[in-house]
């Protein structure tokens, strides 16, 4: 095995990282200066039900098309949240609630790619590198993101997961972390004999030294602040499997290092073709801790929140109409969550076209009438306050419309 190879299976050094020590070089990394705009990114995978998260509660055709999976209208047994005489929110998300009152919960429904596929693995690709219909971009948004505002901290990116996401590959290197009670658990290269022999042979100063070294520092930051953020929770008792718990670990992480900048994590098993459930069911049950998950996420970053803009994104919606097995089909238009402190929560953005059939796209599917770029390059320009060149290298190719009045700090 060779050096490079070493530290790809170690989980030290991703691909991307490797790449760009091959085609660019890696700068000696200089100490980052602290970072206040936060940006993080949960990806729903599998295509969750907008319909049924956001529920167009006084759409006749809503109810017509889903006699077994409707939400019920709010006020009724198992109804939706009323969010603002439209729209109610699915009641498995009411640990959420509380953010729409306070004004810093919002959602863009009838949004989406313009890219018509139904493919999973396409629609992720496109959606992740920024570049719909577009299958040959080399690298993620975020990974553009992070070069047009790279600080040169080794930490500045954090990806939940042990393999780098398309969102974030590229040249740009990215710092990955465990989900879970074993996200702190050593790995070989932390035994203090294994990590001194390893820092010799790498002492060197050539570029995989160098990338080496930056690596090492990263995972030893991490560790350091995954171990104390767990002994401060419930007096050193491990956190909570899934999601309510990895979203407390992100919140405290990113509120004790001012370095981390960008986050992302994605969720399974949204893809609800047969036995959704309307209240209660299949849907719900993933829904209710995805729920409390951001509820942690918020309560971990305390006053960072009010930094903070968290996006929560899926590939695309799902039919209008349930089918034969009590679930729905892939779809199109889809809602985007959006949360942050300087969010102008309390509003259902963009333009709702209706569910009529012949306001359908191909007559099944609620049609998208906000570009997923839009949106994001809106909280690029008003939250993270890119200028417009920088955004156009985040999307390249593509001339966003600002949704007016989003964020709060920009005048609408």
């Amino acid at each position: 095995m060779n050096r490079r190879q070493f530290l790809i299976q170690t989980g030290l050094l991703s691909t991307s990282t490797i790449m760009s020590v091959g085609l660019h070089g890696l700068a000696v990394k200089a100490a980052a200066p602290k970072n206040s705009k936060r940006l993080i990114v949960i990806f729903l995978r599998g295509a969750v039900d907008g319909l049924n998260v956001i529920v167009p509660y006084q759409e006749a055709n809503y109810y017509q098309s889903r006699p077994k999976i409707a939400i019920p209208k709010p006020g009724l047994q198992g109804g939706a949240i009323d969010l603002d005489g439209r729209f109610g929110l699915h009641p498995a998300l009411i640990a959420i609630a509380p953010l729409w009152q306070q004004g810093t919960l919002a959602f863009a429904h009838a949004c989406g790619s313009p890219d018509p596929t139904r493919s999973h693995f396409e629609a992720q690709d496109y959606m992740e590198s920024g570049t719909p219909g577009k299958n040959k971009t080399p690298d993620g948004w975020m990974n553009r993101l992070l070069s047009v505002i790279s600080a040169n901290s080794p930490v500045q990116a954090l990806n939940g997961g042990t393999s780098t996401p398309r969102i974030l590959s590229g040249k740009m290197a990215v710092a990955s972390f465990r989900l879970g009670k074993n996200a702190s658990r050593p790995i070989a290269i932390d035994k203090p004999q294994i990590g001194t022999a390893f820092d010799r042979l790498y002492s060197d100063s050539d570029q995989l030294g160098q990338a080496y070294r930056e690596s090492r520092a990263a995972r030893q930051t991490l560790l350091a602040n995954l171990d104390a953020e767990m002994k401060a929770a419930n007096n050193g008792a491990p956190l909570a499997d899934g999601f309510p718990g990895d979203a407390t670990q992100l919140g405290r992480l990113m509120a004790r290092d001012s370095s981390i900048q960008l986050a992302f994590l994605a969720l399974g098993g949204w893809d609800t073709h047969i036995n959704q459930g309307s209240s209660q069911g299949q849907l719900a049950a993933r829904l209710r801790p995805l729920g409390q998950g951001l509820a942690n996420l918020v309560q971990g970053l305390g006053d960072v929140y009010s930094e903070s803009a968290i996006v929560v994104i899926s590939e695309f919606g799902r039919t209008v109409r349930e089918n034969g097995n009590g679930g729905t089909d892939h779809g199109h238009g889809n809602a985007m969550w959006l949360l942050g402190g300087n969010i102008k929560g309390g509003k259902v953005y963009g333009e709702w076209p209706g569910l009529d059939e012949s306001q359908l796209y191909q007559k099944r599917d609620l049609a998208v009438t906000t570009d997923f770029r839009d949106v994001i390059a809106t909280l690029l320009q008003s939250h993270l306050r890119l200028d417009g060149e920088k955004v156009d290298r985040v999307f390249p190719g593509y001339q966003s419309n600002r949704i007016v009045g989003l964020v709060s700090t920009v005048d609408s």
